[in-house]
């Protein structure tokens, strides 16, 4: 049986529910964490990509594309290791988590999934239920990307354009689950996503010999990979293979910052480059706070030109990413700027989507 879920809020536990009767988000009833010392790491067999840290996954393996262990490379230019998260199947990070969350609807015996998206998460939902052989209808915004708008088709998924903000797009979703359209494969509210995202953390440790770095850049909207990497460093400190936490850095967009204004005051400005993080009320926002509270972190907020500028050195450079990729290195330089992050701070930055989606 797939493992049942539990609310930290009120202690209510559930075989599977999309979020909490008093309308908190949910998380596993059990996380499993390997026994015995780190591995020696020139030795793990990742043939089976992120699967292979299934020691940690409180899912069973049902559906896979071989997702997983993306490149991590020198990045001269920024002074930091680049991960190369936009060579997944479906171009973006967001394969992590679909990975997990339709292999857990495989086994619960779901028949269509529904899920809402600015568009990487969409495609890889849909992708990912293709492969399982699952109906899927993606909520998303009438302004979406035609590039993503068509993986969402071709992968036999049903598109289902919405007018308006992207808050609007979530409640047209939500109105479905309540009317029983299908099951909701949320990459902000299942559990089973970030249990995916988690393995990032994993990958990296793994590629570092297990030594931690300093800090790790991440974009922010929902927190899919920031809390991800968080829930992930955090095992590996428990499970005793690695012997600290990295600084978690947020990067938010200008105008849609709610993590960086309730840190540093209300941002000026709009950006609206970086549409894949455009989220104004991120589900988890409480859990993103503490995390990096815990970490001695931080978020911060940028704005179209410094996006646009990072974006021109990354494709530069030879990382043909998208806009929304662009905004953790531009933190990164601010960060340094800032005096937040030492010139010499040992740096991990996911470059999350690849630029072939624009």
């Amino acid at each position: 049986m797939p493992t049942s879920l539990h609310c930290p809020a009120c202690d209510a536990t559930y075989a599977d529910r999309w979020r909490c009767e008093c309308g908190q988000p949910l998380d596993f009833a059990e996380t499993p964490l390997p026994e015995g010392p780190a591995p020696d790491a020139g030795a793990f067999d990742t043939r089976r990509g992120l699967w292979s840290f299934d020691e940690f996954l409180p899912v069973s393996r049902e559906v896979t594309l071989g997702e997983g262990t993306t490149p991590l490379v020198d990045a001269p230019e920024w002074n930091a290791e680049f991960k190369l998260e936009y060579v997944f199947p479906t171009g973006s990070f967001k394969d992590r988590g679909a990975t997990t969350t339709l292999s857990r609807a495989a086994a619960l015996g779901v028949e269509k999934v529904v899920d809402d998206s600015s568009g990487n998460a969409g495609a890889a939902i849909a992708t990912y239920a293709a492969r399982a052989g699952i109906d899927a209808d993606i909520y998303v915004p009438a302004s979406v990307k035609a590039s993503k708008l068509r993986a969402i088709e071709r992968a036999g998924a049903t598109p289902v354009r919405v007018e308006g903000s992207r808050e609007a797009v979530t409640d047209a979703c939500l109105e479905a689950v309540a009317s029983g359209e299908g099951w909701y494969a949320s990459h902000a509210w299942n559990p089973a996503f970030f249990a995916g995202t988690a393995t990032v953390a994993y990958e990296i440790a793994l590629q570092r010999d297990w030594d931690v770095p300093d800090a790790v850049v991440l974009p922010l909207g929902h927190g899919t990979l920031f809390l991800g990497a968080y829930r992930g460093f955090r095992a590996l400190l428990e499970a005793g293979w690695t012997d600290r936490m990295p600084r978690l850095l947020g990067a938010q967009a200008a105008g849609y910052a709610p993590i960086a204004d309730e840190i540093h005051g209300e941002s000026e400005g709009v950006n609206d480059v970086a549409d894949g993080i455009q989220i104004r009320d991120p589900v988890r926002r409480g859990e993103i706070l503490g995390a990096i509270a815990e970490t001695d972190g931080d978020a911060i907020a940028l704005g179209e030109a410094a996006v646009e500028t990072e974006l021109e050195r990354l494709h530069a450079a030879g990382f043909y990413t998208e806009p929304t990729c662009a905004t953790a290195p531009a933190a990164l330089r601010a960060y340094r700027e800032r005096g937040v992050l030492e010139a010499d701070a040992d740096v991990v930055v996911p470059l999350t989507g690849s630029g072939l989606k624009n």
